[in-house]
C-alpha cells in the first residue's frame, strides 16, 4: 500500500494548497508504513520539484510533453492513474483546487478508487478510513469513511496544516503520451487578474459590499488590504452594480475562499455569501446593523459605522507598524 501526491503547478510553480496536500499524504504514508511519491505534470524546473522533498515527498514522476502543456482533465487525470499503477499506489492524494475537483472522480474512475473530497482531518486507517468534510455550505461537518482501501483523497484549502518533513528526493522522467481522445477538452487560455493577491492563495482576505455606498469609497478597503498583505473581495450585488470587478466576487455562487482571517465590512451576510466564506478560519465582521446575519458565525464583530471603524482601524495597524 502506498500513497502518490498529484503536485499540481501553476505556471511552473507551486502553491501552498499542494504543500497542505502533500503533509496530508507524507502523514498518511507514515500511518501506512510507507513513503510518499509524487507526480508533477507540464513544465517545471527541477528546483521546483525539490521543493517537495521539504514537504515529505522521496521521489517525484514528472510527466512533461507538448500535449500535456495545456491543462486537459481527462489526459491529466489518465497521466497520473499511469504513474499509479506503475508505482502500485492505492491511494492517491490532491490539493482540492478547481483542477483538482476536475481530475480527482476521473483518476478515482480509473483506478476503481472511493473518492474521498475536501476532506479536513486525517483519514484512520484503522476505521474505515474515517475522515471528516464541511457540509451543509460549511454549517457542518460531515464525517464518513470508505468500505475501500484504494481512495482518492482530495485536501480542502486551508484544511489541513502544513508541515516540514524534509527527505532526499529522487527526479525521475515518466513518458506518457495522451490519446487523441483524451485532449477532447483543452484549457486553451487562462485569465487571470493582472495585480493583487490571488483569492484563493490568500491568507488574509478583506472584503467589503453595499455599506461602501459606492465605488469611490473603496480606497480605504485597498489601504487595509495593503497594510495586511490581503486580497481584496467584495458580495456579488457590489460586482453586479459594476463597483468591483467579477473576480473579486466571492460566495456560493462566485469564488470560495478559507483564508485564516476573512474581514467582512459592510456586508449583511446572505446565505449565498456565508456559503462562499464559512470556511474561514477567523471572521471579523464590521457592520452598524446588529442585527445582520453575519454576526451569527463571526468570531469577532464591531457594531459601527465602517466610515468610523475603517479609517480608525488603519490608522491602529499604521501606529503598530511603526512601533513595532
Amino acid at each position: 500500500m502506498s500513497v502518490l501526491l498529484f503536485a499540481e503547478n501553476s505556471q511552473g510553480k507551486f502553491k501552498k494548497a499542494v504543500f497542505e496536500a502533500a503533509t496530508y499524504g507524507f502523514e498518511l504514508a507514515q500511518l501506512l508504513g510507507t513513503n510518499l511519491e509524487a507526480v508533477s505534470i507540464g513544465q517545471i524546473e527541477n528546483a521546483e520539484l525539490e521543493k517537495l522533498g521539504t514537504y515529505g515527498v522521496s521521489k517525484v514522476y514528472r510527466i512533461q510533453s507538448e500535449e500535456m502543456d495545456a491543462f486537459a482533465n481527462t489526459a491529466y487525470a489518465a497521466g497520473i492513474a499511469s504513474v499509479a499503477k506503475s508505482v502500485d499506489a492505492n491511494i492517491v492524494v490532491m490539493a482540492q483546487t478547481y483542477n483538482g475537483r476536475a481530475i480527482a472522480p476521473r483518476v478515482a474512475v480509473k483506478l476503481k478508487a472511493a473518492p474521498l473530497s475536501g476532506v479536513i482531518s486525517m483519514v484512520d486507517p484503522g476505521n474505515g478510513f474515517q475522515t471528516a468534510k464541511y457540509s451543509y455550505s460549511g454549517k457542518g461537518v460531515e464525517s464518513f469513511k470508505s468500505e475501500k482501501d484504494s481512495l482518492v483523497i482530495t485536501v480542502k484549502a486551508n484544511g489541513f496544516h502544513v508541515a516540514e518533513n524534509p527527505q532526499s528526493i529522487a527526479i525521475e522522467n515518466f513518458e506518457y503520451t495522451p490519446a487523441a481522445s483524451e485532449l477532447d477538452a483543452v484549457a486553451k487560455e487562462i485569465v487571470k487578474a493582472s495585480s493583487g493577491i490571488s483569492l484563493t492563495e490568500a491568507e488574509i482576505v478583506v472584503s467589503a459590499g453595499r455599506g461602501m455606498k459606492g465605488p469611490e469609497n473603496w480606497g480605504m478597503i485597498e489601504e487595509l488590504a495593503g497594510l495586511l498583505g490581503a486580497a481584496t473581495a467584495c458580495s456579488k450585488p457590489t460586482a453586479d452594480m459594476g463597483w468591483r470587478p467579477h473576480h473579486e466576487h466571492v460566495g456560493q455562487t462566485g469564488i470560495q475562499v478559507a483564508p485564516n482571517l476573512y474581514i467582512a465590512i459592510g456586508i449583511s451576510g446572505a446565505i449565498q455569501h456565508l456559503a462562499g466564506v464559512s470556511s474561514s478560519k477567523n471572521i471579523v465582521v464590521i457592520n452598524k446593523d446588529p442585527e445582520a446575519p453575519f454576526f451569527k458565525i463571526a468570531d469577532f464583530g464591531i457594531i459601527g459605522d465602517l466610515f468610523d471603524v475603517v479609517p480608525q482601524l488603519i490608522e491602529a495597524i499604521k501606529k503598530a507598524k511603526v512601533s513595532g
